[in-house]
């Protein structure tokens, strides 16, 4: 203990003396309910979103003796397909281990999980972060997969045992320890969250409860190289919570450090969200303590190069090209393609209306402006709304063939949204169409020009704002009916 602190204390001196800055080490470990119908080991729902407590539950999940495993091939292969979009390596070979801890929500007393022959390993992914719109490249250790544990509920003194989600596929994705800031680690977390959707391979709906983190930190002087002991966060279940945690427990240990304390082990911490701080829970287990070895009741695989070739040809375009090509080919803001991945519903739709109506110009003003509003104040995605793109494109087209004003565009897409009613019927029913009968609208261009003789002097004087009031006056008399196109033309021949 005497040499501790003697070295505690030098490393103080030593950095105060140098004017060392610490480095923020960083790695996380993001569980993903994979998106199947089942559980990975039995036939039981994997929806246990609002079920009654222990009523997807069978001999298989509840860890009953001589209840044998059945491996879910649909979750190996959204798996699969999940760690090839994320680069990984699939090794031909991979096996099941039990990962033995006991804990009153795991029923069988282990857990199947994939210790040191996973499906994959290896990856990266690109991620873009800050104002600036940095690029970094982070490590992938392994994609695995596992089943889920139970769910505890406290109640006063008590402690209740949910079943349901035990037994549930999980994803298990773990990086390199490359991310140096809590803001990095979000970004990823966030993409990561973009392609896992994009695949179909997990809804990752953190309110479902359906992707939560573990984040690793350390820190250490710049220009070292070896890791410090870390802290692990368990269970964050939404971004902020992640960025907040990340910043609480770095200001802990940035504070143990300038005190000559820097953490000497490792450890596992809780997050408080109600006081925004980290909690002391154990000190961190090691492989050695959960006593890893192969699942008996689960054969090996052995992944074929055709099968991974296969899965690799199914995967969809992911969010960081998608992203690009909508800039490229619709000439998206970075907003807008922003908004189109992360809400894949209506980046859909976009394109689809854009296409079929040839006009990505009013595809973007009608879905990116004035649609997105209306979801917005509804708290609604595009696919549970009453607009179809079809009506978007028959709005499109009807204001391209002067059918309507984009004013009237606007009025006849609210009220579809209200009732679900095709905008041609409404723009018929309403009497909506522009006007653009030159004879109709020249008796009224006279009649303006006759009672706004001070105006069409200004005009003809140079004042150019005074045309545009000459139009506005034509359009109120119409009701706004009229094409303005054909007014335009009209007020210009009769001034001269």
């Amino acid at each position: 203990m005497f040499r501790l602190s003697i070295l505690r204390g030098f490393v103080t001196i030593l950095l105060s003396f140098l004017h060392m800055e610490l480095e923020v080490i960083i790695g996380l470990e993001v569980h993903a309910q994979v998106a199947t119908q089942s559980k990975l080991w039995c036939r039981c729902s994997n929806d246990d979103f609002d079920a009654e407590p222990n009523t997807l539950v069978c001999p298989v999940c509840a860890g009953y003796p001589g209840a044998l495993p059945v491996l879910n091939e649909k979750a190996l292969e959204l798996a699969l397909k999940t760690a090839l979009a994320l680069n990984c390596s699939i090794p031909k070979n991979s096996k099941f281990d039990r990962k033995n801890y006991f804990y009153p929500d795991l029923p069988m007393g282990y857990q199947i999980s994939q210790y040191d022959e996973p499906i994959s390993v290896d990856g990266s992914l690109l991620v873009v972060h800050g104002e600036e719109k940095k690029e970094k490249k982070i490590g992938i250790t392994r994609l695995h997969l596992e089943n889920d544990a139970g769910k505890l509920m406290h109640e006063g003194e008590w402690s209740l045992v949910d079943f349901n989600r035990s037994g549930s596929p999980l994803m298990e994705i773990v990086t390199e320890p490359d991310l140096r800031a809590p803001e990095e680690a979000k970004a990823f977390a966030e993409e990561l969250q973009k392609i896992l959707q994009t695949i179909g391979s997990s809804e990752a709906n953190m309110y479902k409860g359906q992707m939560r983190f573990d984040a690793s930190v350390s820190l250490r002087p710049i220009g070292e190289q070896k890791l410090y002991p870390r802290a692990e966060i368990k269970n964050l279940n939404s971004f902020r919570s992640l960025e907040a945690a990340l910043h609480f427990e770095i200001r802990r240990q940035r504070k143990l450090w300038e005190e000559g304390n820097a953490p000497d082990k490792e450890i596992t911490v809780g997050w408080i969200e109600e006081e925004q701080r980290t909690q002391m829970m154990r000190e961190k287990e090691s492989a050695a303590d959960y006593r890893y070895f192969p699942e008996p009741d689960v054969p090996p695989l052995m992944l074929e190069k055709e099968m991974i070739e296969q899965l690799r040809k199914e995967i969809p375009e992911l969010p960081a090209v998608y992203r690009e090509r909508l800039k490229s080919e619709y000439g998206l803001s970075e907003q807008e393609a922003e908004i189109a991945v992360d809400q894949i519903t209506l980046g859909r739709f976009f394109e689809e209306v854009a296409k079929k109506s040839g006009d990505a110009k009013q595809a973007r003003t009608f879905v990116f402006n004035i649609l997105l509003g209306f979801l917005k104040e509804d708290a609604l995605d595009v696919s549970k709304s009453k607009v179809a793109s079809e009506h978007v494109i028959e709005l499109i087209q009807s204001i391209n063939s002067g059918k309507i004003s984009s004013r009237v565009a606007k009025e006849v897409l609210e009220e579809t949204y209200m009732t679900g009613k095709d905008p041609l019927v409404i723009i018929q029913e309403k009497g909506l169409e522009q006007v653009s009968d030159t004879a109709a609208l020249e008796a009224i261009c006279d009649q303006v020009l006759a009672e706004n003789a001070k105006i069409v002097e200004d005009f003809r004087n140079g004042k150019d704002k005074a045309f545009a009031a000459l139009v506005g006056k034509v359009m109120a008399m119409t009701k706004g009916q009229a094409n303005p196109g054909v007014v335009t033309e009209l007020l210009k021949k009769k001034i001269g």
